[in-house]
């Protein structure tokens, strides 16, 4: 008897130790008792009925990423285009997800794609191009609701790759060169405008200043032959007033005017003239009649009269 003891007690000992489970953190365990559902365990250790009860899947609660193959796509302007995406999900809710799809990943898979060729076909090519976040929004909104019953939650999707036809990435590289040409053009002409008016200014500025110049010089030309003719005019008064308090005679004064006169008469083209009390005051003066002709009143001498040729004819 005690050979069936020991033997038996030992398997028991190994039914029961393989019946403790350990559930991972980030993982939970769907239990099912005789077929049917009957809890979800999370992280810990937890005892299995033997032959009652069996863990039906064990589900990670962790992000996943389903990466999608390329999708052949047509636009709304029929251009064919390769799309594949990226889903970010997570499972929830482990019971939704054991039973309420028969593959959920598939289902999340084909559920991507046609959604996608739903959204572009809405689109032109160029609309399609340049409106990434929102096709990524709306694809986020539309899978996250229909995956609800699954108990997934998708956090995000992203257009991994847009692939155009070959002839379309021509195209648009032969766009994208003119633009970029036009661009090139606009700026060299911004260039040569700026250049332009940087030396019109320039050139203003220069002509401004030189006037400025020319005026301050003919100012302080003009000052100068002013102050000049102040000097004269005050040296001159100055000697006539040291004449007059050095006492001098009339004769002095008359000789000064004598040398004006002569200073005056000093050119080829001048014409002088003179007035009544210094031509009076030369007629007295007998030298100074004699010298210039002034007080000399006497008429010229008048030719003599040819003789008169007789005329033989009328004679």
């Amino acid at each position: 008897m005690e050979y069936f003891i020991i033997p038996l007690a030992v398997v028991l000992l190994v039914i029961i130790i393989s019946c403790l489970k350990v559930v991972p953190q980030g993982t939970e365990y769907v239990i099912e008792f005789l077929g049917k559902y009957r809890a979800t365990w999370g992280a810990g250790l937890h005892f299995l009925i033997p032959f009652l009860e069996r863990i039906s899947k064990k589900i990670t609660l962790k992000e996943q990423v389903l990466d999608s193959p390329p999708q052949p796509v047509i636009t709304k302007d029929n251009v064919t285009m390769q799309i594949d995406t990226v889903v970010y999900f997570r499972i929830y809710d482990a019971k939704l997800y054991a039973y309420g799809a028969v593959n959920p990943i598939s289902a999340l898979e084909n559920l991507t794609a046609t959604t996608l060729r739903n959204l572009v076909g809405e689109l032109e090519l160029d609309g399609t191009l340049t409106s990434r976040d929102t096709i990524n929004g709306k694809m986020t909104a539309i899978l996250d609701e229909a995956t609800d019953q699954w108990g997934i939650k998708v956090g995000r999707v992203e257009l991994k790759n847009i692939i155009p036809p070959a002839e379309i990435q021509n195209a648009m590289e032969k766009q994208m060169k003119a633009e970029r040409d036009r661009r090139e053009t606009l700026l060299q002409a911004e260039g040569h405008k700026a250049a332009a008016i940087t030396r019109a200014e320039g050139d203003k500025q220069a002509m401004i200043l030189a006037a400025e110049g020319e005026r301050d010089a003919r100012i302080a030309r003009a000052e100068g032959e002013a102050k000049a003719i102040f000097l004269a005019k005050k040296a001159e008064a100055d000697g006539l007033r040291a004449l007059r308090e050095a006492g001098a005679d009339a004769a002095v004064l008359e000789l000064k005017k004598y040398e004006a006169l002569v200073q005056m008469a000093n050119g080829r083209a001048s014409k002088i003239i003179v007035p009544t009390d210094a031509v009076e005051t030369a007629k007295r003066d007998v030298m100074f009649s004699e010298i210039s002709g002034l007080g000399d009143t006497t008429p010229p001498a008048k030719d003599a009269p040819k003789a008169k040729k007789s005329d033989p004819c009328c004679d």
